[in-house]
């Protein structure tokens, strides 16, 4: 019956606005239609038989090339102030559909569909727009560049952050308003789209062109499909979109929103001196944001919530020798936070810890990609204590002929009669289709305190995507005194290479495998300082994975490395030495480099089941020992349990355990163990509840040296360190739309001196949460 439905509509619609994909029609005349849809779901208005109609997708991975096996229609028209996607995708495997009433952002473990509109047609940035089954959203930025994040990576959970891992990366935590409303009928599902301008930067021109993207997601395959033909053979996925021709006289309207925002928190820490009393503050802030024109946009704020709630997520800590990576989730910097992005990122705007206020510019001029801001951050933050430090960061990049960009950072921390100042240049370009090269140089100014340091950066990168073959080769030099204050650069003073080739190939349709393959590594570092450039740390490295029937996926590596100790690391070591009944000290000895160190891990990760999804990892390796410059041995084990009992409740179970043992005697050195349980409730699409619980039971034993004697920090025996924390944390949030919300919440930190017993546990801190907010828009 659904099939002669559809057969019939079809009859009434004009078969020249059917674009097929695999045919190569995907350049589309876009119908203009002035009248509004009703975002219900149901496509049965009169509109969208006058839309054009976007059939004949291709699978993209596990293996390109290939008609996809499920049929997905998408129609698509524009009104004069929003552009409208009607999503038709149907399931011939019976009721297999994954869908489930989520929380936005976080259905990457479901069946989706993702629009990527490039509305500058440039082939470099796109804007994201993903829905389930049911609707619910997912949006964000798709860029074709590698690395450079301004906000860093996204912290949503679940299934896969990048429907294609291979090409460019996706940051999700930006949010833009738009409708959706989804619905699962026989044999698959449909979904109602609306994107109004006032949404998008797009040209400054009467007519334009827009490139597009459609991306479906099936989960009980596994297979990853688009409308537009896209090979492995390609160095850039946004140069294989299709287009939207002929979009004319769009009506973005006056863009001027204004948030205000009330955040109320109560703290109470007994272990440092508040007792039994609640410390209260509240603060007031707010955001504005002024579309100047299509495609430039004015932001300013004050006090800007930090939204801590939404952006830490878990680390494992022991054995770290640099500063871990987080997410941005002020708002103020997520809009138009893709234009930031710069190799190396030299662009970090978390580096920016509690701003009082600031001013942003982020568009277009002419044809060059300018995004600026000021901002001054609170007192406390201050290296001298006596000023608030003043953050100005420009990120200009002029895009040209086939996807090549040539950009340029300047960037500045003042802080009174201190100062970090960097300023870089960068180009890329591709050629051959299947190549890009890429490089970047830049040089930093810093005066901290009286301490008085310069230095560059030079980076080269070439690389090669080719469906069988692919490499991507670095050079990469930084001085010891280059300093990116406004950035994260968190190892200088090295000279690197690194070169990554990669082996795929594909098996016949409906084989065991799918793909199969893997990566060989070489990595060497040098120490950049002083006359030696010694070798500091290589590495070489096999990677295997396999994709097999069904979305199973298994991979592992083999790892041969070589480190050799900074000397610098050391200066306040010394070792306590006993002759009878003598004590005495001597000077720590820094031993030779560790050499010949190997090690093997291996993962498997199921398919996305209808309930349940997972994934689990084991690492054995030979490690050195940082803290003690010793030669070690680590054990880790990693899994992650994804629940899904009914549309409604989602849990995720993680576990993480690492040990490293002393090479020398078999002693442990350290150990860290981390389960974590995460469980929400969507009440309904605007509301849900969520619980956290986690218990982190870290431990490293008393430094020692290779003899077994003990190891003195800055003359002062080291005893060893011991922590054991239970972690609770409750969120109730209401976000009818992106902007508006309600934020209650309650966090609690407790210890006990013996782990995972339960038993005389210390609360050391917690806390009440508040936060509201409300997007006022003209």
């Amino acid at each position: 019956m659904l099939v002669m439905l559809l057969a019939a509509a079809t009859l009434f619609q004009d078969s020249t606005l059917v674009y097929g994909g695999r045919a190569n029609r995907i350049h589309v005349d876009v119908p203009r239609i002035d009248t509004v849809a009703i975002i219900d779901g149901n496509l049965d208005e009169a509109v969208w038989r006058r839309a054009a109609r976007l059939t004949g997708f291709s699978q993209y991975q596990p293996v390109d090339g290939r008609p996809a096996d499920e049929p997905t229609e998408v129609l698509v028209w524009y009104s004069p102030d929003a552009i409208y996607f009607g999503i038709r995708a149907r399931e011939i495997h019976g009721n297999v559909v994954r869908a489930t009433h989520a929380n936005r952002d976080n259905i990457d473990s479901e069946d989706q569909v993702q629009i990527l509109l490039d509305t500058d047609n440039a082939r470099q940035i796109a804007f994201l727009f993903g829905v389930n089954p049911y609707g619910v959203q997912q949006d964000g930025t798709r860029s074709a560049q590698f690395a450079g994040g301004a906000g860093g990576a996204s912290a949503t959970g679940g299934g896969f952050r990048t429907m294609n891992p291979l090409e460019g990366s996706v940051d999700l935590n930006p949010d833009y308003f738009f409708e959706s409303k989804g619905r699962l009928v026989e044999g698959g599902y449909e979904v109602e789209v609306r994107i109004p301008f006032k949404s998008l930067r797009y040209q400054d021109a009467r007519v334009q062109s827009w490139g597009i993207h459609i991306l479906r997601r099936v989960q009980h395959s596994g297979f990853q499909d688009t409308w537009a033909p896209a090979v492995r053979a390609n160095a850039n996925f946004l140069a294989q979109s299709g287009t939207l021709d002929g979009l004319h006289d769009l009506k973005r309207g006056l863009v001027l929103e204004a948030t205000p925002t009330v955040t109320a928190k109560a703290d109470r820490s007994p272990t440092t001196g508040n007792g039994r009393d609640y410390q209260q503050k509240g603060e007031l802030g707010g955001d504005a944001r002024w579309g100047i024109r299509q495609n430039l946009t004015l932001n300013g704020t004050i006090n800007p919530d930090f939204s801590q709630v939404e952006a830490d997520v878990g680390q494992v800590l022991l054995n770290e020798r640099f500063a871990l990576f987080y997410p941005e989730k002020r708002p103020f910097f997520l809009d138009g936070l893709e234009l930031f992005d710069s190799p190396n990122q030299l662009i970090y705007t978390r580096q920016i810890v509690a701003p009082l206020g600031g001013v942003k510019l982020a568009g277009k001029l002419g044809g060059t990609n300018v995004a600026s801001m000021v901002v001054a951050d609170d007192q406390q933050y201050s290296w001298a204590g006596n000023h608030s430090p003043l953050f100005g960061v420009s990120r200009i990049r002029y895009d040209f002929g086939s996807s090549n960009t040539l950009g340029a950072v300047l960037t500045a921390r003042e802080d009174g009669a201190n100062y970090s100042r960097v300023t870089a240049g960068d180009f890329r370009f591709y050629h051959s289709k299947l190549y890009f090269a890429q490089f970047q140089v830049g040089h930093s100014w810093t005066d901290s305190l009286r301490n008085l340091r310069n230095g560059s950066l030079y980076q080269a990168d070439w690389d090669r995507t080719g469906r069988a073959w692919g490499f991507h080769y670095t050079l990469r030099s930084l001085d010891p005194g280059f300093n990116a204050a406004v950035g994260f650069v968190n190892r200088t003073g090295i000279i690197q290479t690194s070169a990554f080739n990669r082996l795929s190939f594909y098996g016949a349709q409906g084989a065991l495998v799918q793909t199969y393959g893997s990566f060989f590594g070489l990595d060497r570092i040098w120490n950049n300082a002083g006359a030696g450039h010694g070798l500091a740390e290589s590495s070489e490295s096999i990677q295997p994975s396999a994709t097999l029937r069904g979305g199973w996926q298994v991979s592992g590596a083999l790892t041969h490395s070589y480190f050799a100790f900074d000397p610098s690391l050391y200066a306040g070591l010394t070792v306590q030495r006993s002759v009878g009944v003598v004590v005495d000290t001597a000077a720590f000895t820094v031993p030779a480099p560790e050499k010949d160190e190997l090690g093997a891990s291996f993962r498997v990760t199921t398919p996305t089941f209808r309930h349940f999804g997972g994934t689990a990892g084991i690492t054995e390796s030979e490690v050195p020992i940082f803290r003690e410059a010793a030669p070690g041995n680590s054990s880790r084990i990693d899994a992650a349990l994804d629940l899904r009992p009914t549309n409604a409740i989602r849990s995720s179970l993680q576990f993480s355990r690492l040990t490293i043992a002393r090479k020398s005697d078999g002693s442990r050195f350290s150990s860290e163990t981390i389960p974590r349980i995460k469980v929400e409730y969507q009440v309904s699409p605007p509301i849900f509840l969520r619980l956290v619980g986690q218990y982190a039971a870290r431990s490293r034993s008393a430094l020692r040296d290779r003899n077994g004697d003990p190891i003195l920090i800055n003359g002062v025996l080291d005893a060893g360190e011991t922590t054991n924390e239970f972690s609770a944390d409750w969120l109730f949030s209401y976000r009818p739309v992106p902007g508006t919300l309600v934020y209650l919440g309650y966090g609690s930190t407790l210890e006990e001196p013996r782990e995972f017993r339960f038993q005389n546990l210390r609360r050391t801190r917690d806390g009440f949460f508040g936060k509201v907010s409300y997007l006022f828009r003209l």
